[in-house]
């Protein structure tokens, strides 16, 4: 679809310009109309030349964008003000023009639900629906500060994750480069030096050696198998049943499924429960909350839970038969059910999980790092070991 600049006039008098995106120039000036506005000029947008990677826009942007926008609306300023007075105050240009966007299209008659929809990669669908929810319930403060926390506490949990994992990512890095290091400027020196004296090398010598040659021989090969193996890793995750296999393998390794089970236990909870208490229904947050589940096994299980809901059956039941969520959370799911506070609850079970999840990160790490080191330690002393071997030979050689 293409991108339309509109110049248009209301009902009051009033003439604004936007922009909008519609198949045609005819169908764009068939939008217009039917927000019953009278058509000054439509014409195509022109194309800008840009090469972005994803959005630009981060997660952080997005959650102070809410919070900002929450504390204006509270304080009683009207929606377009509130806009653009973020506008100018985003520091992210990318997030600027989204804003600008959003309050353009707010001025040509769209809600705010409907005009952040049209950027799918910044307002995901929980997001859309929650706002669309506060403006039909006229809470619309409420449901921006209850978004707010709930990007901020999710954040909160990434970024946990991300300093836990710093350490042991970067010390198998550095291990990588100084074994490759080796094998590539060190072994080669003492090749030479063993074909000058010639004899038979030792074995463990003789390895390192061969292993050397087929990285220095071979390294345009590496690379580009490194790269082949990347692409084709993230082209099988996109096929859909592939990618189910893997995310359920993922859930039982383990360590590693015991944080991911613990984590997405943690995002249903936040999720399911603030949109409850955003007041969208049982049927469609479960279905907002199974697309931003993050693993395909989980997703599956969520949407069958909400086929069964649908069927007339209690959350808690096919919450049982899914065999992902931990009793506890089922029991805890199944009283707030009864005492018709379900939403309530969904956020506590996320706040224990979140703790449970800080836990698992811990275990994690406290069992990679040593096996990191053992790695580290043992292939940089093997490859030491077998090229001083050979010297100690002719050492013991000469003294004999």
């Amino acid at each position: 679809m293409a991108v339309f600049l509109y110049k248009a006039q209301n009902a009051q008098g009033n003439v604004f310009e936007g922009e909008l995106e519609a198949g045609s120039k005819d169908e764009a000036e068939g939008l217009l109309r039917r927000k019953r506005l009278i058509v000054q000029s439509v014409k195509k947008k022109p194309m800008d030349i840009k090469i972005n990677i994803g959005s630009g826009i981060k997660s952080v942007d997005i959650s102070r964008f809410t919070r900002m926008f929450s504390a204006m609306t509270s304080a009683g300023l009207p929606m377009l003000q509130c806009l653009n007075i973020l506008e100018e105050q985003m520091e992210n240009p990318a997030m600027r023009e989204v804003v600008h966007k959003v309050a353009a299209s707010i001025n040509g008659g769209s809600t705010l639900a409907d005009a952040m929809s049209q950027h799918p990669k910044v307002f995901d669908k929980l997001y859309c629906n929650m706002v669309a929810a506060g403006e039909a319930g006229g809470i619309l403060e409420g449901i921006l500060a209850r978004l707010a926390d709930y990007q901020e506490a999710n954040q909160r949990v990434v970024r946990k994750v991300k300093k836990a994992m710093t350490y042991p990512v970067m010390v198998v890095i550095v291990a990588v480069i100084v074994m490759v290091a080796l094998l590539t400027f060190v072994v080669p020196t003492f090749a030479n030096m063993f074909q000058e004296v010639g004899g038979e090398l030792p074995g463990p010598t003789q390895v390192v050696m061969n292993l050397s040659n087929l990285l220095v021989d071979y390294a345009a090969f590496w690379v580009v198998g490194v790269i082949a193996i990347i692409i084709i890793i993230r082209t099988i995750l996109k096929v859909p049943h592939l990618r189910l296999q893997f995310d359920t393998i993922l859930l039982r390794v383990p360590k590693l499924g015991d944080l991911q089970t613990k984590s997405a236990v943690a995002r249903f909870g936040r999720t399911l429960g603030t949109l409850l208490n955003a007041g969208v229904s049982v049927i469609d947050a479960l279905g907002v909350t199974a697309r931003t589940a993050g693993n395909m096994a989980v997703e599956r299980a969520i949407l069958k839970i909400s086929q069964s809901i649908a069927g007339g059956k209690p959350i808690a039941e096919p919450m049982k038969e899914a065999k992902i969520f931990p009793p506890m959370v089922i029991q805890m799911v199944g009283v707030g059910e009864k005492t018709g506070n379900l939403g309530g609850m969904l956020l506590k079970v996320a706040d224990f999980y979140d703790e449970e999840v800080d836990a698992a990160i811990d275990a994690l790490t406290s069992m990679m790092e040593p096996l990191i080191m053992v790695f580290l330690g043992g292939g940089v002393g093997f490859i030491l070991i077998a090229m001083y071997m050979p010297i100690f030979s002719m050492s013991d050689a000469v003294q004999g």
